[in-house]
């Protein structure tokens, strides 16, 4: 079997990493990869977003199965048009993808299918926008409306900071197109899990939860990010929380979907926020989470081809999905600088005697290789250190001890990544 994995990040190292072990594949390409995918699979260079091209590649190296990693090429419809010519692909189609390429697009199908979520307001006028700020409770939540690599939602304090939002998102354009229009809803508080199902349009599958870390700095402090680190599973989400979570989010929004005319298959990603009121819904999105692939798919015990396929295929319903019972660690190095400007090119070293240690996994987010075939960093978040345990504190431990072989120049990580599960709050 041959398989196309989709992306250049650690969530898409991981996947290559997890598929390597299947007993289904006999090739793996990744496109357009890193230098750690390059480890288990052959590297395409083509761009995740360059559908054209990726599907003249399938179609000419006869892949049986892609694998998309990213929401760009999701969003941009690739699902559609590799079905339109009879490739099988795993992921939502164009209309689904939807509940991450548009927040009022989810919030709106929340709202239809009574998913409990903090109340909202849709805006794309500033003006408009400004005027109904002025007369809201503070701390507010402003977000913009299209893909913005996970950095579109702004905590405004108070009015001043709402205002500069609204001048950020819809009239600097920090983020292009996603900021012409803006759901602005209701602060709500609590911890925040990330909740994955395998989805083929009829069954749903919860992976087991995670818990990622937005803000960049220790504390959950300075800019959002990507994601700073995750663990899994998480002790907040109870066999209760997981029920409510199944029964009343996750089913009502596949549902919704295929009430659309266009069945949900994919992964579908719940965020969570636990209030005094019970989960709330926060947010979809249309794929694997990323830093949480790198904490589930090594806790994951079932192959994971055969899940893939499974759901392609819809019969999701005949794949028994087992997870361990161990604790897994992730945590980001980043380059310095990063969420801002950062400087690429900076040699790593360390991976080697890091990836020695036991239960550990380096996954390679943002490297390649120079032209003396160093690996050096090639992004914001560079590297994912990811690490099992019988306990969160031994998984935890290692991959600290993991990060504390590897160094490139300016690089920063936190160092309080499980806090919750640490009681530090």
């Amino acid at each position: 079997m041959k398989i196309l994995v989709i992306g250049g990040g650690g969530r898409e190292h991981a996947i290559c990493w997890k598929l390597s072990q299947s007993k289904a594949f006999h090739k793996i390409y990744c496109a357009p990869g890193n230098a750690g995918t390059a480890l288990v699979a052959e590297n395409v260079p083509i761009s995740a977003t360059d559908i054209e091209k990726l599907l003249l590649f399938a179609e000419h190296q006869n892949v049986d199965l892609t694998v998309v990693g990213p929401e760009k090429p999701l969003i941009a419809g690739i699902v559609d048009a590799f079905e339109a010519k009879g490739l099988r692909i795993f992921g939502p189609s164009l209309e689904p993808a939807m509940l991450e390429g548009s927040k009022s697009y989810a919030k709106e199908l929340m709202l239809r299918a009574g998913i409990p979520t903090a109340p909202f307001r849709v805006f794309d006028n500033p003006a408009e926008a400004r005027d109904y700020l002025q007369a809201q409770a503070y701390p507010i939540v402003i977000k913009a409306d299209g893909e913005a690599a996970g950095k579109g939602v702004i905590i405004a304090k108070d009015f001043p900071e709402a205002d500069a939002a609204i001048h950020s998102l819809m009239e600097k354009r920090i983020f292009g197109a996603s900021g012409d229009r803006v759901v602005i809803e209701k602060c709500i508080s609590g911890q925040e899990l990330s909740i994955m199902a395998f989805v083929d349009g009829e069954t749903v599958l919860p992976m087991v939860a995670a818990q990622d870390h937005k803000r960049i700095g220790d504390g959950d402090t300075g800019p959002n990010t990507g994601g700073m680190g995750a663990y899994a599973p998480v002790p907040a989400a109870t066999p209760a929380v997981l029920k409510f979570v199944q029964e009343k989010i996750l089913y009502p929004a596949v549902s919704a979907v295929r009430e659309t005319g266009i069945p949900y298959r994919g992964v579908l990603y719940a965020g969570i926020m636990l209030t005094e009121d019970g989960p709330y819904c926060i947010e979809f999105n249309c794929r694997f989470g990323d830093p949480e692939t790198e904490v589930v798919l090594p806790l994951l015990e079932t192959d994971l081809a055969e899940i893939l396929n499974a759901v392609v295929d819809v019969e999701l319903d005949k794949i028994p999905v087992t997870f361990s019972d161990r604790s897994a660690v992730t945590v980001v190095m980043a380059s310095g600088g990063y969420p801002g400007d950062y400087e690429t090119g900076k040699p790593i070293t360390g991976l080697d005697a890091a990836a020695k240690l036991d239960a550990v996994a380096v996954f390679h987010a943002g490297t390649a290789h120079n032209t003396d075939n160093e690996v050096v960093t090639s992004g914001g978040r560079v590297l994912t250190i990811t690490a099992t345990g019988e306990t969160f504190e031994e998984a935890r431990e290692r991959s600290y001890a993991a990060i504390s072989r590897i160094s490139f120049e300016g690089a920063q990580f936190r160092t309080d990544i499980g806090r919750w599960a640490l009681g530090i709050v």
